[in-house]
């Protein structure tokens, strides 16, 4: 039994509330009796163990139901949300996809085949053991999307230790390593998982209210929306305990200024990556981006500024791309980090720095002063070549208010030499109206 440590927890947990969905509420003990409906029906639609399985979906009760019951079944799952939905056709293929679950309606899933036989060594692999699999997609630094094959036996190992009982609002994806991560500490320890349609921040906010959120698990990028929309004022956070952050580097000021803020809750960042899962985390203090990583079943070490991880619970390899790892298993994250004793600062991703005449620049840093420019709404700051000093540092502005360009421009660089070294301050300032986010809340760095 691949899950029957969560069933034990679902049987204990009774009555309690498992989920809320669409504002209604699910318990354990539904849960339970959907698995095993579940079960029977991909037992009777003669889905094999080892079978390459999309579920296409949110956080939906029967969804959650159907993703424990195919692990319990022995399955390859992929996981995709209608964020990817522009990708959709190229991920199945890459996954050799062979059965996919479709929502059509309301909560309702339905079967289809789609007459294709995966035979990828990594499945075979997986088969051999009769351990259930996980895909996921991340992209590399050229953008091309790469699948990650994990062994959800090995994945799922560190949710067997139970730990604090929390009511958590599930704002990072279905289809994300952060968000499946939240599902099973969630359900592992018996807790409520409150769902939501909207990831705007009176959507979220409202549900923190409605329904005493403990946890809320955000993107540095939502919390600076977040601030700038001031809905933390217009809705009660009073239940909240922890705000957890990650998926990209925090600016420090949108740190410090949600510290000031939320005084009440603990600020603490996550770091994770879709190939070796998410590591357990402590900061040095909620306005701090020093942190530390790792706990039972990671080791870490820093090669020439760059991160790396060994972990029980890497991934088995990429479907269509070379291993990541080094001979001797240390997976290269491509994070640049400063290390002061047992903490790590992240600085960005290794392929964002910007050399200015042999200067290195991370965008996250100077990203962080602009955010805090008056009528700044978001930031993203990019290098582009130059004939005399290599590159340039240059700044996407989108403003909360309509501003003269070249006034706000020079009133930015004026700001930016203030409290930067001259070769980081922006060369070039674009003003534009597009939001700078993903559907993740996530900054579009590549767009």
């Amino acid at each position: 039994m691949h899950i029957d440590f969560l069933l034990k927890v679902f049987e204990e947990a009774g009555d309690h509330e498992a989920l809320i969905w669409k504002d209604q509420p699910y318990t354990y003990t539904w849960l339970l009796a959907r698995i095993a409906e579940w079960r029977d029906e991909i037992c009777r639609q003669s889905v094999p163990p080892g079978a390459v399985t999309v579920l296409e979906g949110d956080f939906s009760p029967n969804a959650v139901a159907l993703f424990l019951a195919l692990v319990e079944s022995g399955c390859i799952l992929v996981p995709l949300t209608p964020s990817v939905a522009a990708q959709k056709q190229e991920f199945m293929e890459i996954a050799q996809a062979e059965f996919t679950f479709v929502a059509t309606g309301g909560d309702s899933l339905e079967l289809r085949r789609l007459g294709r036989s995966a035979d990828h060594p990594i499945f075979q692999t997986l088969r051999q053991k009769n351990h259930p699999g996980l895909v996921l997609f991340s992209s590399g630094s050229t953008g091309k999307s790469k699948g990650a094959v994990h062994d959800l036996s090995h994945l799922l190992k560190k949710f067997r230790t139970r730990r604090h009982n929390l009511r958590t609002l599930t704002f990072l994806l279905f289809d994300h390593i952060g968000g499946l991560d939240t599902l099973f500490y969630s359900l592992s320890n018996g807790s409520c998982v409150i769902t939501v349609e909207d990831r705007s921040p009176d959507a979220v906010c409202r549900a923190v209210e409605r329904f005493n959120v403990e946890v809320l698990p955000v993107t540095p990028t939502f919390l600076n929306l977040l601030i700038l929309s001031e809905s933390f004022q217009r809705f009660s956070l009073a239940s909240l305990k922890y705000i957890t952050y990650g998926t990209e580097v925090m600016p420090e000021s949108t740190l410090k200024r949600c510290a000031e803020l939320f005084p009440q809750v603990t600020l603490l960042q996550k770091y994770g990556t879709t190939e070796v899962g998410t590591l357990r985390s402590k900061s040095k203090s909620s306005d701090s981006l020093w942190v530390k990583v790792g706990g039972e079943g990671y080791q870490t070490r820093v090669v020439d500024g760059i991160l790396q991880i060994k972990a029980e619970s890497a991934m088995v390899g990429y479907l269509n791309a070379p291993s990541p790892f080094t001979e001797d298993g240390w997976f290269i994250t491509g994070d640049a980090v400063e290390v002061d004793g047992e903490y790590l600062r992240f600085l960005g991703r290794k392929t964002e720095i910007i050399n200015v005449g042999g200067e290195k620049v991370y965008p996250a840093e100077v990203e962080s002063i602009v955010q805090s420019v008056p009528n700044v709404s978001e930031v993203t700051v990019y290098g582009e070549k130059n004939p005399l000093v290599g590159n340039i540092v240059c700044a996407k502005v989108t403003l909360q208010e309509p501003e003269d360009p070249k006034q706000f421009a020079v009133r930015l660089k004026k700001f930016c030499r203030e409290r930067l070294q001259s070769y980081k301050v922006p060369v070039k300032v674009a003003v534009v109206e597009t939001k700078q986010h993903t559907e993740r809340f996530k900054k579009a760095r590549r767009a």
